[in-house]
């Protein structure tokens, strides 16, 4: 354990997380994270490069954030906490391999980070708090997957192969340790797991008991991860969840408010869970903004306000602080 003591404010912290003295905490806790106070929602539509910001515990309108480096929808987006990232999309002639971030704290325009390992759209993503991982796609009926470390800028790299080619949305929930995305294939129920850690191939996890496509809106905190919404058997209002440590099959859990939440985006803050636009019932696009209880086990999602503008087809969503 390495610790940095500052002798003008004579606090002390350390690289991996708080440390306690008689069994208090004392100096910041840098456990990695995936969620934070502030919820992101870029880019969508048909394309556009515009996001938009929450405070997640405070319900209200979102504002402007800035703007994506490049216009595009369909697109996947992380974090680690405090750096947002938004990978893929297409943009009306071309699946993208642009990855650009954010500063999630500071309002402004995205910055370019590097590539991914495919151009690809309909991603799933996930993220440890260190390492963010891109899963499937539209693009060849991908089943590839790659990772970058989101503190620092640069392309991606190969993580491994999903079970199967997963083009319709692969949706990803990560506890800091196991990362689990719901795949749309031959199989259109399978949800398959990694250790986001360690590059290789993912295994069966277990099965959800609708399937959701077209890039469904995912939470997570450290126990639980939560699907929202997708198209198909009528299924654009249900919220199912998974205790991610434990394989097995999704729970029914509620409904959102609204039905319109296909290829919306989603993010939190360990408690509170943010979904954001998407397909209304109409077939144009939502500028409902939800929230949940990710530890509930039980529960429909109630209103928190509006985006800026109606917007589906999602570039991603991130959380942070």
């Amino acid at each position: 354990m390495s610790l940095t003591i500052n002798h003008q404010t004579n606090d002390i912290s350390n690289s991996t997380g708080a440390i306690l003295v008689n069994g208090v905490a004392v100096g910041g806790d840098n456990t990695p994270k995936w969620y934070g106070a502030r919820y992101v929602h870029a880019g969508g539509n048909s394309p556009g490069n515009v996001m938009d910001y929450v405070t997640i515990q405070t319900t209200g309108n979102a504002t402007d954030f800035g703007d994506l480096s490049v216009s595009r929808y369909l697109g996947a987006g992380t974090s680690n906490g405090s750096r947002g990232v938004f990978g893929g999309g297409y943009n009306n002639s071309a699946n993208q391999d642009v990855i650009d971030y954010i500063t999630i704290g500071t309002t402004g325009n995205a910055t370019d980070f590097g590539n991914m390992s495919v151009a690809r759209r309909r991603m799933g993503s996930l993220s440890n708090g260190t390492r963010g991982v891109f899963a499937g796609g539209e693009g060849g009926n991908s089943n590839v997957m790659d990772y970058i470390t989101i503190s620092t800028t640069g392309n991606a790299t190969d993580f491994g192969d999903l079970t199967q080619n997963s083009a319709d949305g692969s949706g990803g929930v990560c506890d800091g340790t196991i990362g689990v995305f719901h795949t749309i294939g031959d199989d259109l129920y399978r949800t398959e797991k990694i250790i986001v850690a360690t590059a290789g191939n993912a295994t069966d996890y277990g099965a959800l008991s609708y399937y959701f496509t077209d890039a469904t809106s995912n939470i997570s905190d450290t126990t639980y991860g939560v699907f929202c919404a997708g198209l198909n058997q009528n299924s654009e209002s249900r919220i199912e969840r998974i205790t991610i440590a434990t394989n097995g099959n999704g729970t029914d859990i509620g409904d959102l408010n609204t039905h319109n939440m296909a290829l919306g985006g989603g993010g939190g803050d360990a408690s509170r869970g943010i979904v954001a636009g998407g397909d209304n019932s109409a077939g144009g696009p939502s500028n409902v903004i939800q929230y949940l209880t990710i530890s509930a086990s039980s529960g429909n999602a109630a209103d928190f306000g509006d985006l800026t503008r109606g917007v589906y087809r999602a570039a991603g969503g991130a959380a942070g602080t």
